[in-house]
Order: C-alpha cells, then structure tokens, then sequence
C-alpha cells in the first residue's frame, strides 16, 4: 500500500473508517465554505437584500452539486470494488471512462442551470426585491459546475483508494483563495452578489486543476491518461448504475426543498433572510455527516470486491454510530452557540431572531437522519440504488409534498414546516433499514467481480 492509500480489507474498522473519514470532513466543510463565505460576505457588508438574493439560490446549488455527487458515487463505489478485487483493468477503465461521463455532466448542468434560472426563481416565488441578485449569482455560479464535476471525480477516484488526505490540501487551497477573493471583490471593488460568485468558482477551478494534475501524474493503478480517454460501454452502464439513481436521490431531495423553500418564500422577508442564513448549518452538519456515508460505501465496496462479509457488517455499523454520534454533537453545538453563528451572517436583530426559529427545531432533527443516509450508502456499496430511491421518492419526497399541504396548511407555522425533515427522515430510514437487510442476506460474489 502506497502512503497516501489505504488498505480497508485488514485491520480495525474503527480506527480505519476514522482515519479515511476525518480529512474527508473537513474536505466536505471546504467546499461548503465557498458557498458559506458568499452568504456571509454579502450578508455583513452588503446587507439583508443580497443575504436574501444569494440565500434564494442554495437549494438550486444543492441541486447541481448534489446531481454530480450522485453520479460520482457510482465512480467511487466501482474503482472502491475493483481496487478491493485487485482487478487493475477494472479500474484503469473505470476512471477514464468516469473522467469522460463526469465532465459531460458537469457541462450539461451549467448549460441547463443558466437556461433556466430566472424560470426556476420565479417559480419558487422569489420575492421581486431579491430575483435579480438571485439570477446573477446563480448564472455565475454555474460557471463553476466543468470544475466541480471534475473535483468530485478526481475526489471519487481517491477516497476509493482510500487517500482522502490530497484533496483535502487541494480544498484548503482553493477555500482560502475564495475567502479572500470574496472580502476582495465585495469589500474593496464592491461587487455584492456578482463578486462572491466569481470568487467560488475561481475556487472551484483551483482544485480541480490540482487534483486532475495529481491523477495524470500518478503511478498509481488509479492513474489517469489522456491517450486512455475512452468510454467502455460495460463500465459506463454499471457506473450510471448506481450513480444515476444516487443523483436522482439528490435531485429529490432538492426538488423536495424546493417546495420547502417555496413554502418558507410566502412569509415575509425578514423569516426568509433568516431561513437563509440559519439554513448554513444544514450543509455544515450534512456534509460532515457525509464523510462517514462515503466511508461505508467504499468500505463496503472494497471488502465486497475482497469477499469479506463480516468486515461489510461491522462497516455499515460503525459508520452509522459515527455519523448518528457527530450529527447530535454538531446539532446540539449550533444551537448552543446559535447567536454566534447567525452573526456571521447578518447584523439584523429581527433576522437572527428569525433564523433561531429554524435553528430550535433542525438542532435535534440532524442525527436522524444518519439511519437514512447512511443505509442508503451501505446498499449503494453493495451496488443496490434503485429501490433506495423509490423509497426515498416515497419517504422524502412524496411524504413532504404531503406533509406541506396538509400539516404546514392547517397551521401555517414557521415551524410545522420545519417537522417536516425530522418525520420524513424517520420513515425513510426505517424502510432503507429493512430494504438493506434484505439485500444483505442475499449477497453472492461474483468471480472477479
């Protein structure tokens, strides 16, 4: 095993799955960071309107993001299965194929997101004082998207190996550019919504440029070339697989959060500004909670390719305490220190006080939602995606729909809203739990894989 790599088949899962786990974290924090420092920029030094306009966007930014991460677990899950069966060809055709499919996606979002921007905002009902800095933001952002495929792929490809350390330096390069590209472009060239958008996907091309550089200069068996560029017609159909229900999961849960947001949007502008800026933690929380749903699929994957039934158990397990444990500890941190938190993004009183609504209810909900996410990696590990997005079309998606003209109607409350997520996270996770089970007793090792 090279230094950077790590062999997930031998040794104690618990410490295992912390070592891989950790940098991916702070990985996952970095990027949520561009999106962060642009919320919290424009919010303190170009007041509630552009908070409220760049606030408006972070569902339609989830969904793009989320489309891509879909599609590259099924690049991490595939490279992670034939890494664990040490078949080299496997995954020599799995990352060039997947660097062809990642970086047609990543263009296909941009083209489709700036396209329909403004058709999207207006029917989310976008308040009319924010639309404008929305569509600008967002058109801007989506620039980025080329380079966010490609990081996610190049980030799939390692954490499969198990180097979850290299992108995480590339991130903390890319982050520290942006903050400071973001107080630049607002501050002194005061271009509100238009500069902190420049600043993230300048960022964004950052560390995809290093983490295509470190691939094409490996000698590792994850090594990429640009004269291997070629789609195997096999490897593609299992990567889209199990990527393309994962990005539709994501999709669902975007879509779902639309009519959240669009619900949120029928309150006045003080409650929206604050849902914007409480709404940071959300990413904050999931994204380290993600960590852990990376490290069960790839654990997973790879004990898979290498037979070892037992360490796929203990891995589903300890991810799931893990993720349960850091979901509560980050939940209960954020509204401890709630007002703090809200003061980085706006100086309004009446929007802090709006935002600790949202935060009150969200503080205890998080954790909850470790037996759905983490459930739906572990089958994802086990090459099983369709039926957890049915469930989760059903659960989280459907059931919020429901939810919002029956319980959000009758009463009308900022926080009959806000139950939403915790119930509909607890029937998805039950349902994912039972379905995984299944599937577990049921799994046969292919020769080769």
């Amino acid at each position: 095993m090279k230094r950077y790599e790590m062999d997930m088949c031998t040794g104690s899962l618990w410490k295992k799955i912390l070592i891989f786990s950790v940098p991916l974290m702070f990985s996952n924090i970095l990027q949520i960071v561009f999106n962060i420092s642009d919320v919290a920029v424009v919010g303190k030094f170009a007041g509630p309107i552009a908070l409220g306009a760049v606030g408006s966007t972070s569902i339609l930014v989830t969904l793009s993001t989320g489309l891509l991460l879909g599609l590259s677990s099924g690049v991490n899950a595939l490279t992670a299965l034939y890494i664990g069966a040490k078949n080299r060809d496997g995954v020599k055709k799995t990352v060039h194929t997947s660097a062809l499919l990642m970086a047609a996606a990543g263009l296909a979002i941009m083209a489709m997101g700036i396209i329909l921007t403004r058709t999207i905002l207006t029917a989310m009902h976008t308040k009319e004082e924010l639309i404008e800095g929305a569509v600008c933001y967002l058109r801007i952002y989506l620039l980025g998207t080329p380079a966010l495929a490609m990081f996610n792929f190049g980030n799939a490809v390692l954490s499969a190996a198990g180097d979850t350390r290299r992108p995480l330096n590339y991130l903390t390069l890319a982050g520290v550019v942006n903050v400071a590209l973001n107080l630049f472009f607002v501050i002194v060239l005061h271009m509100g919504v238009m500069g902190v958008a420049l600043a993230s996907i300048i960022s964004q091309y950052i560390s995809a440029v290093l983490v295509l550089r470190l691939l094409l200069s490996s000698e590792e068996i994850f090594a990429l070339r640009m004269k291997g560029l070629k789609a195997d017609r096999d490897v593609l159909r299992r990567i889209l697989r199990i990527g393309v229900p994962s990005a539709i999961q994501y999709a669902l849960f975007a879509v779902a959060n639309l009519f959240v947001q669009t619900s949120v949007n029928y309150f006045d502008h003080v409650m929206v500004e604050g849902n914007s800026a409480a709404a940071n933690s959300d990413p904050l929380v999931y994204d380290m909670m993600a960590a852990f749903y990376t490290a069960c699929t790839s654990f997973i994957a790879q004990n898979m390719g290498a037979r070892e039934r037992e360490r796929m158990r203990q891995s589903f397990y300890i991810c799931t305490v893990y993720s349960f444990g850091l979901g509560l500890i980050l939940g209960v941190g954020i509204y401890v220190f709630r007002y703090p938190f809200l003061a980085l993004f706006t100086n309004e009183q009446p929007v802090v006080d709006a935002g600790i609504r949202r935060i009150s209810v969200m503080a205890l909900s998080y954790c909850v939602s470790a037996f759905m996410d983490c459930t739906i990696a572990a089958s994802r590990g086990l090459g099983k995606t369709i039926v957890p997005m049915l469930i989760v079309t059903a659960g989280s998606t459907v059931f919020r729909l429901i939810w919002i003209w029956t319980i959000f109607a009758h009463y009308r409350t900022i926080e009959s809203l806000y139950l939403l997520y915790v119930f509909s996270w607890t029937i998805t996770g039950a349902a994912e739990l039972a379905y995984f089970w299944k599937i577990f007793r049921d799994v046969r090792f292919a020769p080769n894989q």
